[in-house]
């Protein structure tokens, strides 16, 4: 077995880290805290804290300019990497709640990328097949339903452009990958990484982030 060189993430080595990351702006802020004050219960489907500056990094990284956000909730990812594409960027989010997405609608229009968000709600699925065919997706961030994640990669993969990235939340899901009494979901991102770590198509790198984050590049 190999030995894990990580550092037991404590609350106080937590903190440092989001100490030393890129703080969140006030509206991301406010995001956050209308989440957990307004949705206490479904607020653990926020990304996590250190997600929102690491999502805009990859934005920039890899230049993107047309992303595809499958999964929105509040819409705080979505936000982040909004404020940082440029202005003719484009990023669609997709996602079957007005309730939830109500939020994110009102936190775009106050940090002024409402116009760069073109917000699709209905099934995920069926708004991914609606796209174009062809390679033309720069960036997609899939936190949907984890029972379809397959699918979703599925659909997503031929859309992408080569050299093109995407990055998937959740492919720990809370421990369950490695519980042999993991729920359907569980058993879903299991089955996902597997079909991940098999698709030749594209190389993935799975990392440590929240809770387990997989960066897979389209090859050329």
């Amino acid at each position: 077995m190999t030995e894990s060189k990580s550092s037991p993430l404590t609350s106080e080595l937590y903190q440092y880290m989001i100490d030393h990351n890129p703080p969140l702006d006030p509206v991301q802020r406010a995001l956050v805290e209308t989440t957990r004050s307004l949705l206490p219960d479904s607020a653990h489907l926020q990304v996590a804290e250190e997600q929102a500056p690491l999502l805009a990094f990859l934005v920039r990284l890899t230049e993107a300019r047309d992303i595809l956000e499958i999964g929105t909730f509040t819409g705080l990812s979505a936000l982040s990497m909004a404020q940082a594409l440029p202005a003719d960027g484009r990023l669609i989010a997709l996602d079957i709640s007005e309730e939830w997405t109500a939020h994110a609608r009102e936190a775009w229009a106050k940090a002024g990328v409402a116009d760069r968000v073109e917000l699709r709600l209905g099934d995920g699925l069926e708004s991914v097949r609606a796209l174009p065919a062809e390679p033309h997706l720069d960036l997609v961030f899939l936190d949907a339903d984890k029972e379809h994640y397959i699918d979703y990669w599925e659909e997503a993969v031929p859309r992408l452009r080569a050299g093109g990235l995407i990055v998937v939340d959740n492919v720990f899901f809370h421990g369950e990958v490695v519980d042999p009494e993991a729920s359907a979901a569980g058993e879903g991102v299991k089955a996902f990484n597997d079909h991940v770590a098999a698709d030749r198509r594209m190389e993935a790198v799975m990392l440590t982030v929240a809770d387990g984050l997989t960066l897979a590049r389209k090859k050329g």
